[in-house]
């Protein structure tokens, strides 16, 4: 029994999305501080230690191979940077010039992908690594290659434990994005069910809100995920286990449209029904599924089999009871609502068999098209098509570019003008803390600020409690462990570590009880540049260019319903087009959360738009609840003579009118905030005969419901561009 618990308890350690990456890390660090005790060079840990976090600091997702020619460009540009700051570095004037050439340089592949930009900022990184080493050692050019040789031999280290961990095992993140997606996807059904709650007057648009931004977390993991699997299938036929995930990557992905299909108004539901238990179940089917999601998040995590629970189906023949009891009572106000709960019920029943097929993914057929957009270049021709669409003072990347070597160059002048000691920390923090908007960069600031007097303060304590040199290498190893495992979720504590492993470095040679003072002051000064940077020049503030992404939401939402039409018209098939389009609504509906929640962190004034921006992503989240609904019943064959009044006629008036008020948002003309013929054309879905086939009532309640959107979308967007002088237009 005990060693079924402890079987048990390493395979959950080993299903943890940071665990390989620390035990990498572990091993690089522990390795390179036994190296140097066996050889009595401690001053050989430094360097070292700085080339094993710049390599960890590059590495991307990728197959063997692909890590292996990553791995070969890294060490390629990470020697250039650091024989260029060792030659240039007596030369402060063409110093400061090559530094802000190459930040600006560096900083604009990022267009490239994440790959590229992950080592160009790790380039960058190590470039201040090397002024660090070079003025520790009063930047006397002698041996100008030992310090870029040490920082290399580190980068490489580590990068061939990563090569070598990869080809060993290289399906452990496809198996932790995958369960990180459905986990996600089981806080969304969960949050999904709070809708139903059977309470009359419930604040729908305060839950709605936190189901548009959980949205954004589900469609962040199924691109994560998506990325990982095209590293492994590329343009190759995907074995066998590759092909399982896949498989359950593309259920994801049916899963994700069914939850966030919306048939029904919540508060016409509620209090319609308050005397019923239909809201009830529905709410309790919900909660289940949801669990049972997180519940196959942790198989696939933990690499063991899924069962899916057999009572579900009697929760859902209770619903089906439910609707039985409804529809007896033959009341003719019920109607129009029941067909939103049988639509519901239709939907849940579907989820349900999706959620059992995930059991044994291999027993699912083939998609017809199973092919990923691959997003990457492949010529010279493509590098410098995205390069040039950025070169634009209008894009984010390229007012970024501009910002950090400003930002940089200043803190270069700093460090000439007080020669602080340790004075290029200062370039450091400015490298850290700068990001791309003024939200992101005060988050930073913070975080770093406080995460480094913690870490000073700590190891103030652990020097007077530990002066023994081994057990301080100790903590030195642990302390850079915990900023890898840290440094993108829980920050404070990951800056916080990597002081402490600075300090615990530099003990090893020297005095680390001169660095606190120091370190401390360089943490003041290279925020400070850099929050003036992006507050001062070129700021992307969120509000000004709110228009933009309000419209690339409205414009992602017509060309969805324009490829949903195209499959009611043709039939069903999920080929990449519709795949791609449904992808581009998801995503266009999180960056608008993600931008809101950055606006927050703006002062005052650039943020008093914030509150039309978060009812715009209520109603959108709500528009694209309606139109996955829409997408989730294509199978559904609608009569031949229907085709010209709902696909060719309604779907195409509705694609339009989302277009026109994305226009106007786009150039802040103005909108419409009536059209009469939106309400016609409402009011026309709306009144459906008696006779009137099944299928067609359910497409129809949908476009019916889109058209309603439109109205408060109209509304809104006049509201914003009408509160938008001209003069503030032309700034954003």
């Amino acid at each position: 029994m005990p060693s079924s618990s402890l079987r048990q308890s390493l395979r959950r350690l080993w299903g943890q999305d940071k665990f390989s990456y620390s035990v990498r890390v572990t091993i690089a660090l522990t390795g390179s501080m036994a190296w140097c005790w066996y050889q009595n060079e401690m001053s050989l840990l430094i360097p070292l230690f700085l080339g094993i976090i710049a390599s960890a600091l590059a590495e991307t997702d990728d197959g063997w191979r692909g890590r292996l020619t990553a791995l070969l460009v890294t060490l390629v540009c990470f020697a250039i940077a650091a024989l260029s700051v060792e030659l240039l570095f007596p030369y402060p004037w063409l110093f400061a010039v090559a530094l802000a050439l190459s930040a600006f340089s560096l900083t604009m592949l990022g267009a490239l992908g994440e790959r590229y930009g992950a080592i160009a900022s790790a380039t960058l990184i190590l470039a201040v690594y090397t002024m660090i080493a070079v003025d520790q050692r009063g930047g006397q050019l002698t041996d100008f290659w030992h310090e870029p040789l040490l920082l290399v031999a580190g980068a490489t280290w580590y990068g061939l434990l990563s090569v070598l961990w990869q080809a060993l095992f290289s399906n452990q993140p496809v198996q932790q994005s995958l369960a990180r997606l459905f986990f996600e996807l089981g806080k969304y059904l969960k949050l999904k069910a709070n809708l139903f709650e059977p309470v009359r007057h419930l604040d729908l648009e305060a839950r709605r809100l936190e189901l548009a931004q959980q949205n954004g977390k589900v469609v962040a993991a199924l691109n994560v995920a998506k990325e990982i699997i095209l590293h492994r299938v590329g343009n190759t036929q995907p074995n066998s286990k590759v092909s399982r995930y896949l498989k359950l990557y593309f259920l994801a992905q049916d899963i994700h449209e069914r939850v966030s299909a919306s048939h029904y108004p919540y508060n016409a539901l509620a209090e319609t029904f308050f005397h019923s238990d239909v809201m009830f179940r529905c709410q309790r089917l919900l909660r289940q599924q949801g669990s049972a999601c997180q519940r196959l998040a942790h198989s696939i995590r933990l690499r063991q089999p899924f069962e899916y629970e057999t009572h579900f189906a009697e929760t859902l023949e209770d619903l089906h009871a439910s609707l039985d009891f409804l529809r007896a009572q033959n009341n003719p106000a019920w109607r129009g609502l029941l067909r939103s709960l049988r639509a519901l019920a239709a939907n849940l029943a579907t989820l349900e068999r999706l959620l059992a097929a995930a059991s044994n993914p291999e027993a699912l057929a083939d998609a017809t098209d199973s092919s990923l957009l691959d997003r990457s270049p492949r010529t010279f021709k493509d590098v410098w098509k995205r390069l040039r669409t950025q070169l634009t003072p209008t894009s984010l990347l390229f007012r970024h570019a501009l910002r950090l070597p400003l930002a940089l160059s200043i803190g270069y002048g700093m460090v000439h003008l007080i020669h602080p000691s340790q004075g290029y920390w200062i370039l450091l923090t400015t490298l850290f803390v700068c990001q791309p908007n003024y939200g992101a960069t005060r988050r930073k600031l913070v975080q770093r600020i406080f995460g480094t007097a913690i870490g000073l303060t700590v190891g103030w304590a652990l020097f007077d409690l530990f002066p023994s040199p081994l057990v301080q290498s100790m903590f030195a190893v642990v302390a850079g462990v915990v900023f890898f495992v840290n440094r993108t979720t829980r920050y404070t504590l990951a800056t916080a570590a990597i002081t402490l492993m600075v300090l615990f470095c530099f003990n090893q040679i020297g005095d680390g009880y001169g660095l606190f003072l120091p370190r401390l002051f360089d943490t003041l000064v290279g925020s400070l540049i850099a929050i003036l940077a992006v507050f001062l020049f070129l700021p992307d503030w969120q509000g000004r260019r709110l228009n933009k992404v309000l419209a690339n939401t409205l414009t992602c939402a017509s060309a969805y319903l324009r490829q949903i039409m195209q499959q009611y018209a043709h039939g069903k098939r999920d080929d990449l087009a519709y795949r791609l389009a449904r992808r581009n609504a998801h995503n266009a509906d999180a960056a608008l959360s993600t931008t809101l929640a950055n606006m927050l962190m703006e002062p005052g004034h650039f943020r008093k738009e914030a509150d039309v921006g978060f009812r715009f992503l209520v109603l959108s989240h709500t528009l694209l609840s309606y139109l996955s609904g829409l997408g989730a019943h294509r199978e559904t064959a609608l009569p031949a003579e229907v085709h010209e009044q709902l696909i060719d006629g309604a779907g195409l008036a509705l694609a339009n009118s989302l277009e026109e008020i994305a226009s106007g948002l786009e150039a802040r003309t103005p909108v419409a905030i009536h059209s009469d013929a939106e309400d016609a054309l409402a009011s026309a879905l709306e009144q459906m005969p008696e006779e009137l086939d099944e299928h067609q009532r359910l497409v129809q309640t949908q476009l019916a419901l889109i058209c309603r959107q439109l109205g408060p979308l109209r509304t809104l967007a006049g509201h914003l561009i009408k509160q938008v002088g001209p003069a503030e237009a032309a700034q954003g």
